[in-house]
């Protein structure tokens, strides 16, 4: 015969358990908190200095490459969002992205002023210079930046320009005369007519833009390129060079890699930010070739 055991009876109202004690932590534990507390609280400073991008933000695609370092060392663009102002240049916009999101995003730049040349880039599908051109100005919502074609980079938008200072000094670019004043603190004066005629000459900056889209210079390394020959332009039609000097520049440039070369595309003219008519400087001196070269019997 079984038997049933009854349960035991219980309170109504049952006894709540004392919360545990923290343990108290060890000092890796604490120092490990600290710096995470210090994390959070960066990330919340960073948070709140981010600019104010407003409705007229500026979206920036720029090429990014690093040979040096394996994880950048694949071409690729990166995007940034720059808080567009009146008057800002692309050059503007590229210093705003390094210094407010990538400082590793390099880029040539020095007087902003359009006079060195050392900020040539390609932007929207065309040479120009950075510091020389208006966001406001550039058609589309994206601008895009990339290095000058046809060269070989360096680091992201960085190029190397070895060959085109190569090729400027192959012509000789300083003055040469055969006879300088007797009294060596009197100029060696020039007609207005003649700076008139090589005037536009003299504003070559050296930025390569006229080289970079030049088709022939892209497939002939050994061409002068249009930027040389307008240097040699300027010397050789200066009234002042030496008759002798003027021959032993128009033969460097006669040369099969020389003014022969052009394809008169006009591109060089086109791109060129001091508005040089290279084009027809290369024509002129091709004229001066040819007439050097007849003889009448």
């Amino acid at each position: 015969m079984s038997t049933q055991t009854e349960p035991p009876e219980t309170d109504d109202e049952t006894e709540s358990t004392p919360e545990a004690e923290p343990e108290p932590q060890s000092p890796g534990e604490r120092r490990r908190a600290e710096k995470a507390a210090r994390a959070a609280e960066r990330e919340r400073e960073e948070a709140e200095a981010e600019p104010d991008l407003g409705e007229d933000a500026v979206t920036l695609k720029v090429f990014r490459y690093d040979p040096e370092v394996e994880a950048k060392a694949e071409p690729r663009f990166d995007t940034f969002q720059i808080p567009f102002e009146k008057g800002m240049t692309v050059l503007d916009a590229l210093i705003a992205a390094r210094d407010t999101y990538d400082s590793s995003l390099t880029f040539r730049h020095s007087c902003r002023q359009a006079v060195c040349g050392s900020d040539a880039l390609f932007i929207n599908g065309r040479q120009r210079l950075g510091c020389q051109t208006q966001i406001a100005d550039l058609d589309g919502d994206v601008v895009r930046v990339e290095p000058l074609p046809h060269q070989d980079v360096v680091k992201d938008l960085v190029v190397d320009m070895e060959h085109f200072y190569d090729q400027m000094e192959a012509v000789e670019p300083y003055f040469q005369t055969d006879e300088t004043p007797d009294d060596e603190l009197e100029e060696q004066f020039q007609t207005p007519e003649n700076r008139e005629k090589i005037k536009m000459s003299t504003r070559c900056i050296w930025c390569g833009a006229c080289m970079s889209s030049c088709n022939v210079a892209a497939g002939e390394n050994a061409y002068l390129g249009p930027a040389a020959i307008n240097k040699a332009y300027r010397f050789a039609m200066d009234e002042r060079e030496g008759e002798e000097m003027k021959q032993h520049r128009m033969e460097l440039i006669e040369q099969e890699n020389g003014v022969w070369r052009c394809q008169t595309q006009f591109s060089c003219t086109e791109v060129c930010p001091k508005d040089i008519p290279l084009t027809e400087h290369i024509q002129e001196l091709k004229r001066e070739a040819v007439k050097s070269n007849l003889k009448f019997w």
